[in-house]
């Protein structure tokens, strides 16, 4: 900085030179030429001034600013999604935002490299949380805990490619609801299910489907169609893929992953079959299939899962589909997503999906990786795509128009004339203190033409107005400020102003 001064001072001083300063008719002598040329030099040196340079104000990639409407929205969103967590008996809790480098290491499978690393802080690698499910799974090992229920809603971070209209970003919300401990089978996974039906019917954006298999299903097809195991993980990825077509899928496993096409077309015979309970009934009975311990095990949870779905009334709404795989590595049973449909344009279509809005699954063995002496907690949960929903209920109010209130003021203290400014902050005080959601304008003297505009506006009900006649009197003019539709106005002013008969 001192130095850059100094060069800065050269260059005032040369530009001040005499010579520099003379008549125009000189200007071509050669002396004038050198004093330029040293001049021309001293701000070579001097170089362009960083402090200076044009500032972009933006976020970072993959990160967005919300404004109030937008703000009003998700806590619409997010109260549903905690009003059915705490209707289920779950227990809220929360973990640091970053967790030690090591506990996020190689739980995410191919994902893990979308992980964000922190710089070295006091000789701790951290890395910011991926999900929320890990940092669970750590601190059920780090309190020895076996049994609890519980929902995070909490900001996680992927160094992903962002598609920001689609509600894909770096920095996004996850609304999780787990469920630990040894139950008897399958009991907590349909329950899990039914609440994540329950969350997508209450928030009324569109007609679903959720999509349900088993990793050991999935393992099972993969050993007996002749993949290796250290190929189990890697193809499970590429199977997860197969909405973008199985041909597409195929090449990625035979060119990139290194499996034979044989191998591949036998893969393809199953992973392309989807229904309910009865194929799970047909696969039982497949004579390759069946030859493999792991994969019964996990079809006889799935027809268990399928009785709990039918008593909880949502097996309508559950699809059996065997290219769902879930890439995280830590799961171990039963999986589950949950996906928007598109309503088919043409009679007779089937819906198209157009996104994930839900998953989860059981993962028994990644409590069991944090504790010391290796004991599993089995568990099993959920995650609401909530930034997907917070999209899709966004485009809907843009399409209708519809005004969203940014606030809860439920009335605006007012003044009919002037010089009441002190009686309107006594009564905005008792309002305060009686825990009403009250608001009065910043100035001494405001119209009340602009204090009425002001409720419209900001969508206030009520307006409580002060006038020397009220003050007089001790009462107070409560109206009320809304919105009457133009075909509704002659019914609402019956409404209003009509009395019961009285006969004295």
């Amino acid at each position: 900085m001192a130095e850059r001064a100094k060069l800065e001072e050269l260059v005032r001083l040369q530009g001040d030179t005499k010579l520099l300063r003379t008549s125009p008719k000189a200007f071509f002598s050669p002396q004038i030429e050198e004093e330029v040329a040293k001049l021309l030099k001293l701000k070579a040196q001097l170089g362009p001034d960083e402090s200076k340079q044009k500032f972009v104000l933006k976020t970072p990639k993959g990160t967005r600013d919300y404004s109030p409407r937008q703000m009003a929205v998700r806590e619409k969103v997010f109260d549903v999604i905690i009003r059915c967590f705490k209707r289920h008996g779950a227990e809220v809790i929360d973990t640091p935002v970053f967790e030690l480098k090591e506990t996020l290491t190689g739980k995410y499978g191919e994902d893990s490299k979308l992980i964000y690393d922190l710089k070295d802080q006091g000789g701790e690698l951290l890395s910011l949380r991926y999900d929320l499910t890990v940092p669970f799974a750590r601190y059920l090992a780090m309190n020895k805990l076996t049994n609890i229920k519980r929902y995070h809603i909490a900001k996680v971070y992927r160094r992903d490619n962002p598609a920001m209209t689609r509600g894909r970003y770096r920095e996004f919300y996850q609304c999780d609801f787990d469920i630990a401990g040894q139950f008897d089978p399958m009991i907590p996974d349909a329950e899990c299910l039914k609440i994540m039906c329950e969350i997508l019917s209450s928030l009324q954006i569109g007609d679903f489907l959720v999509k349900v298999n088993d990793r050991r299903i999935l393992d099972g097809m993969f050993a007996i169609c002749g993949v290796p195991d250290d190929k189990f993980r890697t193809i499970c990825s590429s199977v997860d893929k197969l909405e973008q077509g199985w041909e597409e899928v195929k090449n990625e496993m035979v060119g990139e992953k290194g499996l034979a096409p044989e191998v591949a077309d036998r893969i393809g015979d199953y992973v392309q079959q989807h229904g309910g309970v009865s194929l799970v009934e047909q696969l039982l009975q497949d004579p390759k299939l069946s030859q493999s311990k792991q994969a019964l095990e996990g079809l006889g949870d799935l027809k268990l899962l399928f009785e709990y779905l039918n008593l909880f009334g949502i097996a309508d709404k559950i699809s059996f589909d065997l290219s769902l795989a879930r890439g995280l590595d830590y799961y171990t049973g039963v999986i589950y997503e949950a996906v928007l449909l598109q309503t088919p344009t043409q009679a007779g279509e089937e819906p198209l999906g157009v996104g994930s809005i839900a998953a989860g699954g059981r993962y028994d063995g990644l409590v069991g990786m944090f504790d010391p002496k290796g004991r599993k907690v089995p568990c099993v949960g959920l995650s609401i795509g909530v930034e997907r929903i917070f999209s899709i209920v966004e485009q809907r109010l843009e399409a209708l128009e519809e005004k969203v209130r940014t606030t809860e003021t439920q009335v605006l203290v007012a003044s009919a004339q002037k010089k009441l400014l002190e009686e309107r902050l006594k009564l905005v005080s008792e309002l305060w203190d009686a825990g009403i959601k009250a608001e009065l304008l910043y100035k001494k003297n405001p119209k009340l033409l602009n204090q009425l505009q002001y409720c419209e506006e900001a969508g206030i009900p009520l307006v409580a107005i002060i006038g020397e006649q009220e003050l007089k009197e001790g009462v107070i003019k409560l109206r009320s400020v809304v919105d009457v539709r133009r075909e509704d106005l002659v019914e609402e002013i019956r409404r209003r102003t009509s009395q019961p008969l009285c006969i004295c």
